[in-house]
């Protein structure tokens, strides 16, 4: 019997000796919260696994235009938070705080706080609850948008024509082919006839396409970034991945959901807004795809295979804030094991649950 005691919140050093958090609930899950940037960096299930896609080569952080400089600066730690209402009794969490340099203030000439409270909640939800706080003097507002840079681990987004062609040949088959013939066929298993036109039937039909879609963006207008931000409607009944993506959905709902057949895992992705302080109203979705991967300094060139990033924002309409105002975002990030083999994943479901 272990005698080792078990640590909600452990502070420890990272990579290049950088100081980090390692946040754990008992059920096994957990995440890792490094102060510089404030980045969170891993967030593991209880069966050990990633959840969230950081580059292998990770390094540079990007430019003041696309990203602000709140990721390039060294956080502290917030012994004195305010009180950050939850319904969780979870003690995995960390207060974190972000106050203007100097050097700041000559990039960005306004005084403010910002406040992160990062948890993870019995269930092994990961929470991001974010406070920015105008502290000028000068009696002038400020105005920002916002976005939760958020980049999830998926399998092989891509849509695969060749597994159509696979399927089609089966199909072609299954007329001729006796009973007790085998195929090779899924992950170096053998499979018997009857068993490969059960499986193809149940598990594979639906997802001829991309083993990754998104739900809840569906009839949306968005601003294709690749297009000079130009306005169009999302037309299709989910959104899969053919080639790069930069989009930025509009007016989008609290909730969407991220499909990922072959790992038999939904991403739901919660958010909210103060409604009377700006509410985080738009959805990014964007993957570089191959060419733009090769092109980028800190991205693996077959990395973009396995991410996607659906991240919360509030970029359509800046919040402005009047010194003393604060404006609140959270986002819930919950991974749901699910599997259309199993009947248990039904998008409009996961969709329309609380």
């Amino acid at each position: 019997m272990s005698t080792e005691k078990f640590l909600p919140v452990e502070f420890c050093k990272g990579n290049n000796g950088l100081d980090k958090v390692v946040l754990r609930e008992s059920r096994g899950s957990s995440a890792e919260v490094y102060l510089y940037g404030g980045h969170v960096t891993s967030w593991k299930n209880d069966h050990g696994e990633e959840l969230l896609f950081v580059s292998s080569k990770f390094a540079s952080l990007g430019s003041l235009e696309s990203h602000g400089f709140a990721r390039n600066r060294f956080w502290s730690i917030d012994t004195d938070p305010p009180a950050f209402p939850t319904n969780s009794s979870s003690k995995a969490y960390i207060d974190l705080i972000l106050r203007p340099s100097e050097e700041d203030l000559k990039i960005w000439p306004h005084s403010f706080e910002f406040r992160l409270r990062v948890a993870l909640t019995p269930g092994g939800d990961l929470m991001l609850i974010s406070r920015v706080r105008n502290t000028s003097t000068d009696g002038k507002p400020f105005s920002f948008t916002f976005a939760y840079h958020t980049y999830f681990s998926v399998s092989d987004i891509r849509c695969s024509e060749t597994k159509s062609s696979i399927t089609a040949t089966i199909y072609h088959h299954w007329t001729t082919l006796d009973r007790e013939i085998e195929f090779h066929f899924v992950n170096g298993e053998l499979l018997s006839y009857m068993l490969c036109v059960l499986w193809l039937r149940v598990c594979y039909l639906p997802f001829q396409g991309s083993e990754v879609r998104v739900e809840g963006l569906e009839t949306l207008d968005y601003l294709d970034n690749l297009q000079n931000k130009e306005r169009f409607t999302e037309q299709g009944d989910a959104i899969t991945f053919e080639s790069e993506v930069d989009k930025i959905y509009l007016s989008t709902p609290t909730k969407i959901a991220i499909l990922d057949h072959e790992k038999k895992r939904t991403f739901v992705i919660r958010k909210d807004g103060l409604p009377d302080a700006g509410e985080i109203a738009s959805t990014l979705v964007w993957n570089p795809w191959d060419k733009k991967a090769k092109a980028m300094a800190d991205f693996g060139d077959d990395e973009y295979k396995h991410m996607l990033c659906v991240e919360a924002a509030a970029v359509e309409k800046p919040i402005t804030l009047k010194p003393g105002e604060e404006w609140k975002g959270r986002l819930e990030l919950s991974g749901v094991p699910s599997s259309y083999c199993s009947g248990q994943l039904d998008p409009q479901k996961v969709l329309s649950s609380s």
